[in-house]
């Protein structure tokens, strides 16, 4: 079925210019020519990211998915011929997600859209509890009096969106005189005013302020205290914790993780969570009825993956092909860094075969704990001096699912010249996107090229376009693989290859750096998570 899908679609495709018939090829270098077909034409990406993201999924530090998707990883590689291994740098905190299902029973049953926060407490089976709102106390002392009355019952922990319409709606019909897209029978008119919309700003800002001054006052610290009262409620008996990090888009959340350890900290959609909130502030008697499955595992070992293609005349010089693996895990951890890795992932495939017998030895390293703070990148770091000391060029991408538009030269003075000579010569299909940022500055984190641009190694960002990803799909409960950009996709893995290739011929990179700039300082990766289990 498969193949006469793709054969129809093709026959559809037939009067179109394709890649293979409009690539440019500013060399007659045969490897540069068969990694274009092999990445371009016959690749592998869409496939390769199938698998991963709708068979293994989300891929939490410390989940049995992250560590089916480094086996995964084990076994592509050597059906490759590439040597592969699970290398470990620590343990962290097992989590096993189960199903999570959420009801309104009164005062009318409504199935709530939501999810239980990694390393959050399941339930032991389904609870039904009140829903109510955080306590307006002036002290700690008055909400320690008030904490008995948690028992058995769901806390909305934080103030609602007012509205969960995107501010580019009210944007485009609040203009005065527009008549937007019209609406039915093409009235148009507009649904807002300028106006209309700052007060709804003024009104979330001020009742949100007094909300969450509710929390400050309870808790008497310090910074944030959600963690802190989580736990409170935990130690009180609450059935729960309700929470909604709306992402600003229709449908979309941020979710992250949790503190909790005997009780569910469950985040709901923008939607859910302002019925909840305004029914439990009008009295009238929400309840719930939340089966969420969850088991703690221990500390687990966790593992970097890292595949090699041994170098032949230079071969304790490096070049990394570096993505992070582990995800967040409300969705499938698509653009956040599924694409990153295929990305990579591919390229090691392209190059085995186009590139067999390389200059330098290419690594390709899979990153667990990135999204805790770089952890296995810095392990790894830390652990192989030799590998920083003699690395050529590391190719690092992680911001989306777009094509590769901006590399940014990380402060290093005398690098920019070696990537115009590389980017002369691939094709301008892939390279004539792309702007180098000269001469850039060291960037101290954001992703796992921090790791080792902190020493002065060659580090490189692979930057992307955006497809709304801050927004849309970093760290969303809608990074799936219906997110991916597919030509995008091989595009980029092929773009890797070819650099890769090239700069394991060229001489070695200068390691100058920029005058006048504060180099970011290295640090070891984190071996165990905080407060362990």
């Amino acid at each position: 079925m498969r193949n006469a899908l793709i054969a129809a679609v093709s026959f559809g495709l037939a009067g179109l210019a394709t890649p293979a018939s409009a690539q440019t090829f500013p060399t007659d270098d045969p490897v540069i020519r068969q990694m274009w077909q092999l990445g371009m034409v016959d690749g592998q990406s869409a496939e390769l990211a199938q698998t991963l993201l709708d068979s293994i999924g989300g891929r939490l530090t410390g989940t049995p998915p992250l560590d089916q998707g480094h086996d995964w990883l084990v076994h592509m590689y050597r059906s490759w011929g590439i040597e592969a291994r699970k290398e470990q740098y620590g343990t962290w905190t097992g989590w096993r997600r189960g199903i999570t299902h959420i009801d309104m029973l009164t005062p009318r049953v409504r199935t709530l859209e939501g999810t239980l926060l990694g390393w959050s407490a399941g339930t032991s089976g389904p609870v039904t509890g009140d829903v109510i709102l955080f306590p307006d106390v002036s002290s700690p002392e008055a909400f320690q009096q008030w904490l008995p009355q948690v028992r058995g019952r769901f806390v909305l922990l934080e103030y609602p969106r007012l509205s969960c319409r995107p501010a580019s709606q009210w944007q485009e019909y609040g203009q005065a005189g527009s008549g937007g897209r019209g609406g039915r029978g093409g009235r148009g008119g507009g649904a807002a005013t300028p106006s209309s919309y700052a007060r709804l700003g003024l009104r979330q800002d001020s009742l949100g302020g007094l909300y969450a001054a509710r929390l400050r006052a309870a808790d008497g610290g310090q910074g944030n205290p959600a963690n802190r009262l989580r736990t409170a409620l935990e130690q009180a008996g609450a059935a729960g914790v309700l929470q909604s990090n709306w992402s600003n888009e229709t449908g979309i959340n941020k979710v992250f993780t949790a503190n909790t350890r005997a009780i569910p900290a469950l985040d709901l959609s923008c939607e859910d969570y302002g019925l909840l909130f305004r029914l439990a502030e009008n009295n009238q008697s929400p309840t719930i009825r939340v089966n969420a499955e969850a088991e703690f595992l221990g500390d687990v070992p966790t593992f970097n993956t890292i595949a090699t293609i041994p170098g032949t005349e230079l071969p304790n010089e490096y070049i990394l092909l570096s993505a992070h693996f582990d995800s967040f895990d409300s969705s499938s951890g698509a653009t956040d860094n599924g694409t990153g890795t295929i990305t990579m992932l591919e390229a090691m495939r392209i190059l085995k075969q186009a590139y067999p017998n390389p200059r330098r030895t290419i690594l390709a390293g899979h990153w667990a704990g990135e999204e805790q703070g770089l952890n296995g990148s810095r392990a790894f770091a830390a652990d192989h001096p030799e590998i920083v000391e003699g690395l050529q060029a590391l190719l690092n991408q992680d911001n989306g699912t777009g094509r590769v538009v901006t590399i940014g030269m990380q402060g290093l003075v005398n690098v920019a010249s070696n990537f115009g000579d590389w980017l002369s010569r691939i094709p301008t299909e892939i390279s004539g996107h792309i702007r180098l940022a000269i001469p850039g500055s060291p960037l101290g984190g954001g992703s796992d090229y921090a790791s080792f641009i902190c020493a002065g190694a060659p580090a490189f960002s692979l930057s992307a376009l955006s497809w709304d990803y801050g927004s849309y799909t970093w760290h969303t409960n809608r990074d799936t693989y219906d997110k991916v950009v597919i030509d995008d996709l091989e595009n980029n893995a092929t773009l890797t290859a070819m650099l890769a290739y090239l700069a394991s011929e060229d001489d070695r990179l200068d390691r100058t750096r920029q005058v006048g700039v504060t180099w970011p300082e290295c640090r070891d990766g984190a071996r165990t998570a905080p407060g362990g289990n």
